[in-house]
């Protein structure tokens, strides 16, 4: 048994010297791998050029993980997508968004808001039912979280890291994109319920035209008829209409990912949902004024659902005419 042990030891330890070799050669391996485009350049720089330019312009391979365009290990178009938004998207958002600011407040300083003409008679009109009122704030709360949240996502790192610092921000944004991302598709059902409910008013007529004609309003001193939507109310419902569903439409395909979209029409969904959000946001601002501080009476309509017989006669008397025929 001595003899066969003794033949057993040097046997033994070339294999593992063999072993550790190859381990050894495997590390060096691992260790070179990313040395590898490096020494082709240097030896065969016209060959290796042409390996990265396949590679740059998006030629796709095969790769061990499954999945979409797994095998391309650049995308090209991200470089697009990058300069597009910081040089177009960004700075255009940021002027909408002030211009609209400061229209506003020449407004209200120049012209300043829309009274009544005449008192208030007390009798009050039934203009919003409670389906509608619940529609139009549960769209507009949706609505304000999602431009601010937006806006956020858009300009935080730039405006609210010096504020706030990388920490704060860091939390506050990551809350901010979890409630976009679900708010999201919460807005869009409500923006369809609201479309379905209320396009029959908002056709446009002949009496809108004339309405136009006299700026609402504020050109001549005769308030312009109305019926139950006047021109300018008709305008923001298109507006809502077209960018609300360019903006849900773009937000749901970066919101579900998992149906094959591959990266370039992720970019391109990104890039039309910030532009139209940011037009979106800034006509909204006008819509806001005037319900608001802009037009005496008009928010408490939205608010009661009931509307004094003044303001109904002063800003849609064809539909006040026609409610005191009907009872």
């Amino acid at each position: 048994m001595k003899p066969s042990t003794q033949a057993t030891g040097p046997k033994l330890q070339r294999r593992l010297r063999g072993m550790n070799l190859a381990l050894v050669c495997c590390a060096l391996m691992l260790l070179l791998a990313p040395m590898v485009p490096y020494t082709l350049a240097a030896v065969n720089p016209d060959s290796a050029t042409a390996f990265w330019d396949h590679v740059r312009h998006g030629t796709t391979g095969r790769t061990q993980v499954a999945g979409t365009e797994s095998g391309q290990l650049i995308n090209e178009s991200g470089m697009f997508w990058m300069e597009f938004r910081n040089q177009w998207i960004s700075p255009g958002g940021a002027w909408a968004l002030g211009l609209s600011l400061a229209l506003l407040v020449a407004v209200y300083l120049l012209i300043g808001p829309t009274r009544l003409s005449e008192p208030r008679t007390g009798k009050t009109v039934e203009r919003w039912n409670r389906a509608d009122r619940t529609i139009h704030w549960f769209v507009a709360i949706l609505f304000l979280l999602l431009g601010i949240t937006g806006i956020t996502i858009l300009y935080g790192k730039t405006v609210l890291i010096p504020i706030l610092g990388k920490d704060a921000f860091a939390a506050y944004m990551g809350l901010g994109k979890d409630l976009h991302n679900y708010l999201g598709p919460l807005f869009s059902i409500g923006l369809l319920v609201m479309i379905l409910k209320w396009m029959k008013n908002n056709f446009f007529t002949a009496t809108d035209m004339k309405w136009f004609a006299k700026g609402g309003g504020v050109i001549g001193k005769e308030h312009p008829d109305a019926d139950y939507m006047n021109g300018g109310e008709k305008v923001w419902f298109w507006v809502v209409v077209i960018l609300g569903l360019v903006v849900t439409g773009s937000g749901l395909v970066m919101d579900f990912p998992n149906f094959g979209q591959i990266r370039e029409t992720m970019q391109n969904a990104n890039l039309i949902h910030a532009g139209s959000a940011m037009l979106l946001f800034s006509a909204s601002l006008f819509h806001i004024y005037i319900g608001t501080l802009g037009t005496e009476g008009a928010l408490e309509g939205m608010k009661t659902g009931e509307v004094d017989e003044t303001w109904a006669k002063q800003h849609h008397n064809l539909w006040y005419e026609r409610v005191k025929q009907e009872g």
